[in-house]
């Protein structure tokens, strides 16, 4: 049977369609190879990138790090508290006279390790310039000390520096801002026996002005700030106090309160803090609200003025505690340590080297110094509200 060939039909556009196909096909595959390429160039790209990092040590990431970091506040470092605290207070005034300063900064060859500054003092000046914009506006702040170089100088002696803010008692801010003082019934400023003025305890603008105050010493470079006045008015027409505005707590938690609110306020800066308190205040409620048990936990030290020229007749059972220095001393440093036992707060005593009643020798001061170092005290500052004092004294010798 002769073999027949089927034929299939011829399509006329069948070579188009074929050419179309490829077309296609082509063009896919210069995607397909672009989309290669590309992919490489980035891959390329990456490691290079890598490996430049890696070349120049990481400097790129770190430089990255530091872009992105926050910055963190300075902490100052103190300058380590002296093993026994050997000092004297130095008003601004005094601090301002030509060569003065030294002369204190010389006391060191006979004992001096440390001297306290007035920051802010009774009449509410600032001995420096501070950047505070309340200081500035009622005119506080004075130029009686380069703060900047007195500091250095004290640091440069190898001297402790601490920078003493008189609180409440404030004239100057009292004057300036009224609506900040304490009134009488009639409304006027109240004034203690002295004629001066005192702000309001109760009122956080007032705890701020004087943290504010107190940081920029910080900031400057004092060791420690120590509050003064830190307390409700004692002399003076109390009947005639009135605080104005609302408390938000009593006056016995009040002093505890202002110094929880320093601490968290300077604690940051590395600044210690501490308190001047009465040296009454360890056994009894004297009505200004100082109770050094709810001070001590939010201070690194308590001062107690323990001036036994202070102490009337019959105290610790004494007919005349000014007669015997030391014994008066010891007594109410014994108070102390019992009213805050258990508490990490130093205890530092003012003792008196001034003439009150009767002149003070040099024998009772060292007596004084003496009666501190039985009762384990962290040492002693001296005070004399004109800065003469018996430089003897701060040499005399520990008991063995």
């Amino acid at each position: 049977m002769p073999t027949r060939y089927v034929l299939q039909p011829v399509d006329p556009n069948s070579r188009s369609k074929l050419r179309r196909a490829e077309a296609r096909k082509r063009r896919h595959k210069q995607r397909l190879i672009a989309a290669l390429v590309l992919l490489a160039l980035i891959a390329a790209g990456v490691v290079g990138a890598v490996l430049a990092i890696n070349v120049r040590g990481h400097k790129t990431v770190r430089a990255a790090a530091r872009e992105t970091q926050v910055p963190t506040p300075q902490v100052l470092q103190p300058r380590p508290l002296p093993t026994e605290v050997r000092g004297v207070h130095i008003t601004m005034a005094l601090a301002g006279l030509p060569g003065k300063l030294n002369e204190y900064v010389a006391m060191k060859s006979a004992g001096l390790n440390t001297i306290e500054l007035d920051v802010k003092d009774e009449k509410g000046e600032v001995g420096f310039p501070a950047n505070v914009l309340l200081a500035k506006r009622i005119g506080s702040a004075k130029r009686y000390y380069n703060a900047q170089r007195t500091v250095a100088k004290i640091h440069a002696a190898g001297l402790y520096l601490v920078g003493r803010i008189v609180t409440f008692e404030d004239p100057a801010l009292a004057a300036g801002v009224p609506q900040l003082a304490i009134r009488r019934a009639d409304g006027s400023r109240w004034l203690n026996n002295a004629g001066l003025g005192w702000t309001n305890p109760y009122d956080r603008r007032v705890w701020k002005y004087n943290v504010d105050i107190a940081e920029q010493a910080a900031k400057l470079g004092f060791d420690e700030i120590q509050f003064d006045y830190v307390r409700f008015p004692s002399d003076g027409d109390i009947s005639q106090i009135r605080y104005p505005g609302k408390h938000g707590q009593p006056m016995g938690w009040t002093i505890p309160m202002f110094a929880k609110y320093a601490r968290e306020r300077l604690k940051p800066l590395g600044v210690r803090i501490s308190v001047d308190v009465f040296g009454l205040s360890a056994t009894r409620n004297l009505g200004i609200g100082q109770f050094p048990r709810r001070i001590a936990p939010y201070v690194d030290a308590i001062y107690p003025m323990v001036y036994p020229s202070h102490y009337v007749s019959g105290e610790y059972n004494i007919i005349n505690p000014d007669s015997r220095p030391g014994t008066t001393v010891a007594y109410s440093l014994r108070d102390f340590r019992t009213a805050v036992r258990g508490q990490q707060t130093k205890l530092i005593p003012w003792l008196q080297d001034f003439s009150l009643g009767r002149t003070y020798t040099l024998t009772d001061v060292q007596d004084q110094i003496q009666a501190a170092r039985l009762e384990h005290t962290k040492g002693f500052m001296l005070w004399n509200a004109a800065g003469l004092y018996t430089v003897k004294a701060l040499s005399t010798p520990a008991f063995r």
